[in-house]
């Protein structure tokens, strides 16, 4: 488990709570003001913190700050003075889980240390409750153990439980719309809608209208009101993918959104309040874009202050074998192929190939080679060399579900109902 962190400028006092906190069963580590104990609490995680509210440098409101924005869920007991209670119910409000009047009664204050520690317990089998209902019922699952893909998650971590704006970068296919359902599934507004827009899939002259609404007659056919995305995703977060394609009279709107948190519908001149999370994702480079007056400056440093970049598959070593083991488990699933495995001659041509970059290749090249059994009864599977160097191919795409093999190509089955006519 780990330790409490005790903050107290006074060493006698210090030294004196440390031996009755230990007493008690609890390991205790201690900082003598308050910057030393931001210090360690951006260093290391802690059980709970246990801190004087009026320390020299750094106070203990800033202390409770730090240990909120490190882990919104650590509980933070304060140590006040007389005259400080109103400062103490104050920062309550800011989320400290109580406070305990100097001098201290350490009965009252090892009362409420196993208070806290017992909400901390609830705490984290709730966590594992929703894990579980998540895994069932469609949280983003994030596949990935490479050093890189472990420094991603613990960003994502440590951000989503913030409000703020997080700026996605990655090549197509990465994966970033997962990552942004990650962020708002770990973040305090889960229990609300996430809203997604693709920016690039919307045309100029639609763009607004989806993302703002529209007033009733505010063009030919507008015949009712309509909310657009920003208002759906009310209290909850709204993920803006290609947001390097939206029009710049458009990022002038959504600049006032992030900056002023309200908005007009098109065709209307009331402005109305919205409290809602942005998350943005881009595969360009924005800083170019702006270089090249194609996106606004302004709007570019207000979406950047949080960027975490989705490294592409090429990048993530052993994490190939987990995804393709991952697909294998989910199609075998859905198609009714029992519990599949990757031998090890398949790991060995999965490691060996060149990948573009993307995730989806590999997962239509075990889709393909779970359904070819299924479509074909009776032919050959096709090679993994063959299926991978078709993986990055247009005909995955077009109308003709498989794509040529050698030369000759394959005719639809007779069973077209299982036959995928997209990827």
């Amino acid at each position: 488990m780990e330790p409490l962190l005790l903050v107290e400028d006074k060493t006698e006092l210090r030294a004196m709570l440390r031996k009755a906190l230990e007493r008690n069963g609890f390991r205790v580590e201690e900082a003598s003001d308050g910057s030393a104990a931001i210090q360690k609490i951006r260093a290391k995680r802690y059980q709970m913190v246990v801190t004087d509210l009026k320390m020299p440098g750094a106070s203990g409101l800033e202390v409770l700050r730090e240990s909120k924005q490190a882990d919104s869920t650590i509980p933070v007991i304060l140590l006040t003075a007389y005259g400080s209670v109103e400062e103490a119910v104050s920062a309550m409000k800011e989320g400290a889980f109580d406070f305990i009047q100097k001098p201290v009664d350490l009965e009252h204050l090892k009362l409420l240390v196993e208070r806290a520690t017992r909400q901390q317990e609830l705490l984290r089998e709730n966590l594992i409750l929703r894990e579980e209902f998540s895994a069932r019922y469609g949280f983003p699952r994030i596949v990935g153990e490479s050093d890189v893909m472990k420094a991603v998650s613990h960003q994502l971590q440590r951000v989503a439980p913030t409000e703020a704006t997080v700026l996605l970068l990655g090549e197509s296919g990465t994966g970033k719309e997962l990552f942004a359902r990650a962020v708002h599934h770990l973040s305090n507004r889960r229990e609300q809608p996430i809203i997604a827009l693709n920016c690039a899939a919307i045309p100029e002259g639609l763009v607004e209208n989806e993302l703002f609404g529209h007033e009733r007659g505010a063009f030919t056919g507008a015949g009712n009101r309509k909310a657009g995305k920003i208002e759906m995703a009310q209290r909850g977060t709204l993920f803006l993918d290609e947001i390097g394609e939206l029009p710049l009279a458009s990022q002038a709107k959504l600049l006032r959104v992030l900056e002023e948190r309200c908005f007009e519908r098109v065709g209307g001149t009331q402005s109305i309040e919205v409290d809602v999370r942005i998350i943005v994702a881009t595969n360009r480079d924005l800083a170019g874009r702006v270089r090249e007056k194609l996106f606004r400056e302004d709007l570019y440093f207000r979406i950047s202050a949080v960027p975490l970049t989705i490294p592409p598959l090429r990048e993530r070593g052993g994490d190939l074998v987990l995804l393709a083991a991952h697909f294998l488990e989910q199609f075998g699933r859905e198609f009714g192929k029992g519990q599949l495995f990757l031998n090890d001659s398949a790991r060995r041509q999965l490691l060996s190939y060149p990948w573009p970059g993307k995730q989806f290749p590999c997962e239509r090249k075990v889709l393909l080679q779970i359904l070819f059994p299924i479509l074909f009864p009776g032919k050959a599977a096709w090679k993994t060399s063959a299926i991978a160097r078709n993986c990055t191919s247009n005909a995955f795409c077009s109308k003709t579900p498989f794509a040529n093999v050698a030369g000759t190509k394959l005719a639809p089955p007779k069973n077209w109902a299982l036959h995928p006519k997209r990827c």
